[in-house]
């Protein structure tokens, strides 16, 4: 089985990458964040030509979230409880008998931004969710785009970023929440010592400087995680392709048993 996470900033503008992710890597589950469109113009037939169905929660013009997949989905929770007036950032599916939370999570702008305070109370919120969401015995995973370095690996320049958006204790505070619930950070439990960036900067050749941050993020319930064979970010789909500019962000991909 394969999952897979990815901020496509902008659904409308990167469709031919994804269509063409989803048939040369054949992902069975997929989150999508930052669609950047109403649920009413997610291209939905062209995703079931390649054989995938969503649940989708969609904005115009801003965030959005979706679980695509090959199997059967059921939509279980449309927007973050508390949060809804933040925008669309939280969709909940059951695929296969497996709960998948696809979330994009504020940026937050700056430290001292009003965006920020925002961005902790979200997560706080986030953290109850995920409490209640492994409260039962179902395999869980929660995935996305959750616009914070765990740790110093996880940030190309830490010492010059400490105390700044993405680096600061609180929002690892609030990342090691989420693993106190019981959940897995995969891709770092696969990996202790790869940095696995995911998004690079448009700005001064970041992704070719290999100057990025790892944001995107699946955590798993032990379950599932200790299936987990593989994690990688597939770089060659944050590669330009004939002129067309790709998301800023990577796909990372999670192969299981």
């Amino acid at each position: 089985m394969r999952i897979v996470t990815w901020n496509v900033n902008s659904l409308k503008a990167r469709l031919d990458y994804v269509l063409d992710f989803l048939r040369t890597r054949q992902p069975d589950v997929l989150c999508l964040q930052e669609l950047k469109l109403p649920d009413a113009e997610f291209p939905a037939m062209a995703f079931e030509a390649e054989g995938y169905s969503a649940v989708v929660h969609g904005q115009k013009s801003w965030n959005g979230v979706a679980v695509v997949a090959r199997s059967p989905l059921t939509a279980v929770r449309h927007g973050l409880p508390g949060a809804e007036s933040d925008g669309a950032r939280l969709v909940t599916a059951d695929v296969d008998g497996l709960s998948v939370t696809s979330v994009y999570v504020p940026n937050g702008k700056s430290v001292d931004h009003a965006d920020y305070r925002m961005k902790l109370a979200w997560l706080d919120l986030l953290g109850t969710y995920v409490e209640e969401v492994t409260r039962g015995d179902r395999p869980v995973v929660v995935a996305g785009d959750f616009n914070l370095c765990p740790a110093d690996i996880d940030s190309y320049d830490p010492d010059s970023f400490a105390g700044t958006i993405f680096h600061t204790a609180e929002e690892r505070a609030d990342y090691d929440r989420l693993l106190a619930a019981g959940l897995v950070d995969v891709y770092r439990h696969l990996e202790p010592a790869e940095p696995g960036y995911s998004w690079w900067d448009y700005r001064a050749g970041r992704f070719h400087k290999g100057e990025g941050l790892r944001i995107d993020l699946l955590f798993a319930s032990p379950d599932v995680a200790t299936r987990v064979r593989d994690a990688h970010v597939d770089r060659d789909f944050r590669k330009k392709r004939d002129g067309i500019t790709p998301s800023d962000h990577a796909p990372v991909v999670f192969d299981l048993d």
